[in-house]
C-alpha cells in the first residue's frame, strides 16, 4: 500500500475531442489505449484508484494550437486545484518572441512547467530552434520531454545530453524512465546528470521489475516519480506493478509523491 500517489504523467484533453486524440496516440504507438484521455474519466477512475494529485499535459502538434491547450490545461487546473498540477505546451516553430510570450502568460496562469514531445511535434532535441525554448525556460520552468523510440531519432537519450550541456540550469523530465523502448540508452546518457528526473510512465508494462529496479537506483529515488501515461494504462495496474519493485519505505515514498511535490513546488495533504 502508499501512503500517499502523485502521477506525474496524464495527458487530459476537452471532452469532444478526447476519445479521437486518445485513438490516434494509440495508433502512433500501436498501443491499445485503456481510457478516452478526458477529464472526467480520469477524475472518477483515480477516486476509485486514490490517487491524491496529478501532472497534467498535453501535446501541440503545431503552433496554432499551443495557446488553446494552455487555456485548457490552466482551466482544468482551477476546477481541480486540489488535483491538478499542469504544464503548458510550446511549439519550436513558433517565433521566439512568441515563446517568451506564452512562458510568461503560463507562469501567470500558474502552470508549473512546459510538455514536448519531439516525435509528435518532429523536432529533434537538439534542434537549434528548440533552443528558442530552452533558453526562456532555464533557470523558471522544467520541462518534461517524450524521451525515446527506437524508431526515430528525434528524442533520443543522448540528444537531451547534449542540449543540456549548453543549458547547464535547465531542469528536465525524461518521461518513460529517460527513454521509451531506449532504456538502456536512457540510463546510459543521462542517469549521471543531477539536473535530469525521470517518470516510470509506459514502462513498467515492458520493463521487467529487476530492470526498473537498476535503473531507479542510477537516478536513485530523488528523481524519480511515479508516472502511468494516462489514458494509455490504467493506474491500478501500474500501482500493482510499483508494488512488484523491492524498494525500500524510503524509496516507495520518494517515487510516489515526495520527489514530485518537491520539484513542482506542491504537496499533498
Amino acid at each position: 500500500m502508499f501512503l500517499k500517489i502523485f502521477d506525474a504523467h496524464c495527458h487530459i484533453f476537452p471532452e469532444k475531442i478526447a476519445a479521437k486524440a486518445s485513438v490516434n496516440i494509440g495508433a502512433f504507438y500501436g498501443l491499445h489505449m485503456s481510457f478516452d484521455g478526458s477529464v472526467k474519466t480520469l477524475m472518477d477512475l483515480y477516486g476509485k484508484a486514490g490517487v491524491d494529485k496529478c501532472l497534467v499535459q498535453s501535446v501541440a502538434t503545431t503552433p496554432a494550437q499551443v495557446k488553446s491547450i494552455n487555456d485548457f490545461i490552466s482551466e482544468s487546473v482551477k476546477e481541480y486545484p486540489d488535483m491538478f498540477v499542469g504544464f503548458c505546451s510550446l511549439h519550436p516553430m513558433m517565433e521566439k518572441k512568441e515563446i517568451e510570450a506564452e512562458i510568461d502568460r503560463a507562469i501567470g496562469l500558474g502552470l508549473k512547467g512546459i510538455k514536448l514531445h519531439p516525435d509528435f511535434q518532429k523536432f529533434r532535441i537538439d534542434e537549434r530552434k528548440a533552443y528558442d525554448i530552452y533558453e526562456p525556460a532555464e533557470g523558471r520552468l522544467p520541462i518534461l520531454f517524450h524521451t525515446g523510440d527506437k524508431r526515430y531519432d528525434y528524442s533520443s537519450p543522448k540528444h537531451l545530453a547534449a542540449i543540456l550541456k549548453d543549458f547547464p540550469k535547465l531542469i528536465a523530465i525524461g518521461a518513460h524512465f529517460g527513454g521509451w523502448s531506449e532504456w538502456d540508452e536512457g540510463r546510459k546518457y543521462l542517469a549521471d546528470n543531477p539536473n535530469v528526473y525521470v517518470d516510470t510512465s509506459s514502462s513498467l508494462y515492458e520493463v521487467s521489475a529487476e530492470k526498473a529496479l537498476e535503473y531507479i537506483r542510477a537516478f536513485t529515488a530523488d528523481r524519480v516519480m511515479f508516472g502511468t501515461d494516462y489514458p494509455m494504462w490504467d493506474v491500478r495496474d501500474e500501482l500493482v506493478n510499483m508494488e512488484k519493485l523491492d524498494l525500500t519505505d524510503e524509496e516507495r515514498d520518494k517515487i510516489m509523491y515526495k520527489t514530485a511535490c518537491g520539484l513542482l513546488g506542491t504537496s499533498i495533504d
